[in-house]
């Protein structure tokens, strides 16, 4: 473990980190284990809302809900 390489990365202190460094060159501090979302991203689709299907639907329905208020306010006067 004392031989293996160091992460380096500047601290707060302005000297390089001491930590083991990982597969990445930084230490789990500095770099992380994380390589960021899963692959494909299997998450997003948990519930559809941001689907373009979905986001198509909402737009429809909000121009739908605009000109039925337009109409409405015609009528009143």
């Amino acid at each position: 473990m004392r031989r293996a390489k160091r992460c380096g990365a500047k601290t707060r202190s302005g000297k390089p980190c001491q930590s083991p460094a990982m597969a990445n060159g930084r230490c789990r501090m500095h770099g992380g284990p994380s390589p960021g979302a899963p692959k494909g991203n299997r998450h997003a689709y948990k519930h559809g809302r941001y689907t373009a299907e979905s986001i198509g639907h909402r737009r429809r329905l909000s121009a739908l809900l605009l000109a039925m208020k337009a109409l409405a306010g015609m009528a009143h006067d």
